[in-house]
């Protein structure tokens, strides 16, 4: 499985950016660079919450395989105009965009299919991906996912998490490797900002969904009102 990013930008600069996956696992089989950064260390600004041991992981899942993106992106700033276009098996989508909103969009990809103990959970997801979604659309996204999720979890499927806890957990601990993240390439001094910022926005929405979550579900139930409602009335 593989998803391409095609960055077009306004000087007539061009980027490219290919992610192989493995169709099952929905990990990277991309070969990672032999000589990989300082900073993508899983010691380096390690997560306060990592599960992970330096001694048998030294590298950070996610921070390696960002590693690359990072580096096509070394000399963008986050305000420079791109024209878009990402291409996976079943469409196309093309879009003109910020820098930042679009390397975002590619780096929110490889985070949830980089072994991430916290990033995991955003598989599904990524094996649909849909880049550049509106917040309504993470939302129902985010939601279904999980709610599906919760329905595949054998001999707990009759307790639904109707309050979204489990999903909410999610998305916090997201904030904590999205902040990490963001300390390690802020370290790494690159000329240009948009990977830093890129994640920012990425932690944006970790921080902000939770709060949707608990108070705005209700904006996408009217997507469900024949199934609230008796047949027929």
């Amino acid at each position: 499985m593989q998803v391409a990013y095609q960055f077009h930008f306004d000087n007539g600069q061009e980027k490219r950016f290919t992610l192989t996956l493995d169709p099952v696992s929905l990990e990277s089989v991309d070969p990672l660079p032999a000589n990989l950064p300082a900073w993508t260390a899983l010691g380096f600004e390690q997560c306060v919450h990592c599960p992970l041991d330096v001694a048998k992981t030294p590298l950070c899942p996610l921070a390696a395989r960002i590693s690359q993106a990072v580096d096509v992106f070394e000399d963008v700033l986050s305000h420079d105009k791109v024209e878009v276009v990402v291409l996976t098996d079943e469409r196309e989508v093309r879009v003109t965009t910020t820098a930042q909103r679009a390397t975002s969009a590619l780096l929110g990809l490889i985070s949830a299919t980089s072994a991430c103990p916290y990033t995991v959970y955003l598989k599904p997801m990524a094996r649909f991906h849909l880049p550049f979604a509106s917040e309504e659309e993470t939302i129902y996204r985010a939601v279904t996912m999980y709610l599906l999720a919760r329905y595949f979890q054998k001999g707990d499927s009759d307790r639904l998490d109707a309050r979204l806890e489990g999903l909410t957990s999610i998305y916090r601990n997201l904030q904590i490797v999205n902040a990490a993240t963001a300390r390690r390439l802020r370290a790494a001094s690159q000329e240009g900002d948009a990977a830093v910022n890129a994640i920012i926005l990425l932690d944006l929405y970790a921080k902000a969904l939770p709060a949707v979550i608990a108070d705005s579900v209700d904006e996408v139930r009217y997507l469900f009102r024949d199934y609230l409602q008796p047949p027929g009335s």
